[in-house]
């Protein structure tokens, strides 16, 4: 049988064995954990948003007239 590792999470540079927490700060690990997901998934999302703003605006500069400065 194959031995799990344990999970771990570092908070402040110390280490911690996850199943040797409280049920409130496991809860909470799970929430940063979400929350970090959550994050990551916004920033790829900004990043697509950035990318089309910057073709829109590109196609919009080959459809505007010359311009004349005097």
């Amino acid at each position: 049988m194959a031995q799990e590792k344990a999970q771990t999470v570092t908070i402040d540079g110390n280490e911690y064995n996850v199943a040797d927490l409280s049920e409130n700060a496991r809860n909470q690990v799970i929430n940063l954990r979400v929350t970090d997901q959550e994050i990551q998934r916004l920033n790829h999302q900004l990043a697509i948003a950035q990318t089309a703003r910057t073709a829109y605006a590109n196609a919009l500069k080959t459809e505007l007239p010359e311009s004349t400065k005097h």
